[in-house]
């Protein structure tokens, strides 16, 4: 069971920065804190490496007494595998819902198959913005790292790092983590490049799971309508259906995914406070929290872009 001892909550996506202020206004400290997760990747997968019920159980229990042992305020599981939920939740951590939005595949022959199964307004508007992409002149190229170059590598961390300061935020990784992924397991990445008279001007990076493509980062250096919905969404789409993958998952939050495909997807995340006053307040608030992310859950499942007709043969 993988943990970090982190004194901040940046990389995290799932947010615990009111807890961490709840803490200081108390007069306690709420870092350092025990984190078991994959560090800035919103995914859901194994977090306990073991093979039975009682291992898991042996690994939490462990985790736990670690936890009081060493004076940290917490322990946090982000993003569990569904066989551990119920582990963790019996183990005595507290449950946290939160939603992301995924794309399946049906069987799409193609990009048009796909664009039969939704309402004609949602099929028309995805028409229009692709096709202003197309009018602005842009192409797009599938790259996996073989054919990527450094100058290719160079240009998307160009991309990651607008994206990140025009969040004012902080770019985590760097071209050398980048490169060095694309050495150590390059059957697993593809790079999605796109180009205006010749000259890249968007990127997004992706990764390759067994039957699902990971969306991870995107940028770039032109801005042209619906660039960021082809470049991220549409082509991840079509990649998916080429090469027969069931799922895309294009990361954390995003309700703007709904209208291009995207349903939403219920996510956990696993938590022990060590202070008990706190653990209590945080528990109400997560019960709230919980029955909140339920109804926004449904409310959005009713909005889904795809034709009543096809649900209803379904």
């Amino acid at each position: 069971m993988p943990l970090y001892l982190k004194s901040h909550s940046y990389g995290e996506y799932v947010f615990d920065w009111a807890w961490a202020d709840a803490y200081q206004r108390h007069g306690l400290r709420y870092y350092p804190k025990l984190l078991n997760a994959v560090p800035f990747t919103p995914v859901t997968g194994p977090r306990l490496l073991a093979t039975s019920g009682a291992d898991r159980g042996a690994l939490l229990e462990a985790a736990l007494e670690f936890a009081r042992d060493t004076g940290v305020s917490s322990l946090h599981c982000l993003f569990p595998a569904a066989p551990e939920v119920a582990a963790f939740e019996s183990a005595g951590l507290m449950l946290r819902a939160s939603v992301q939005f995924h794309w399946s595949n049906e069987g799409f022959s193609d990009f048009e198959d796909f664009l039969a199964r939704m309402s004609h307004d949602k099929r028309k508007k995805i028409r229009q913005e692709r096709r202003k992409v197309r009018e602005a002149g842009i192409e797009f190229r599938w790259l996996r790292p073989a054919e990527a170059t450094e100058a290719d590598w160079r240009f998307f961390v160009e991309c990651y790092n607008r994206t990140y300061r025009a969040h004012h935020s902080s770019p985590y990784l760097n071209l050398d983590f980048f490169l060095r992924l694309a050495q150590a397991m390059p059957e697993r990445l593809l790079l999605i490049l796109g180009y205006r008279e010749g000259l890249p001007v968007a990127s997004a990076f992706n990764i390759i799971g067994d039957e699902t493509l990971y969306g991870r980062y995107w940028g770039t250096k032109e801005f042209h309508s619906g660039l960021h919905f082809e470049t991220c969404y549409y082509q991840a789409i079509e990649f998916c259906i080429a090469e027969k993958l069931g799922y895309f998952e294009g990361g954390a939050q995003g309700e703007h995914k709904l209208a291009r495909g995207y349903v939403p997807t219920t996510t956990f995340s696993a938590h022990y406070i060590v202070d008990p006053g706190l653990r209590r307040a945080i528990a109400d608030y997560l019960v709230r929290e919980r029955a909140y992310v339920e109804a926004a859950g449904r409310e959005l499942s009713d909005m889904t872009p795809f034709r009543k007709d096809l649900e209803v043969d379904a």
